[in-house]
């Protein structure tokens, strides 16, 4: 399966989720009034997680902060 993502298609990555009965139950029910695949309410949730990730000045400044540590572990190893 693939999925595009702006100019690019990308093959999809299956992943698995562990849910409680009840996050189960209320899951499918609201695929089911909305008349969507358990899949697709899924995905638009996680998207729209990102997207308020994306706009949260704190989150940005953990990102910003982790992708600084990546490079500095990068640059240590090159130099040894």
């Amino acid at each position: 399966m693939f999925w595009w993502h702006g100019a690019h298609m990308k093959a999809a990555k299956a992943m698995t989720i562990r849910l409680s009965a009840e996050q189960a139950e209320a899951l499918e029910t609201v695929a089911d009034v909305e008349k969507l695949a358990v899949s697709d309410v899924i995905r638009a949730a996680i998207s729209e997680h990102i997207a308020t990730r994306r706009k949260d000045s704190q989150f940005q400044e953990g990102l910003k902060a982790r992708i600084e540590r990546a490079r500095q572990l990068l640059d240590r190893q090159s130099e040894g």
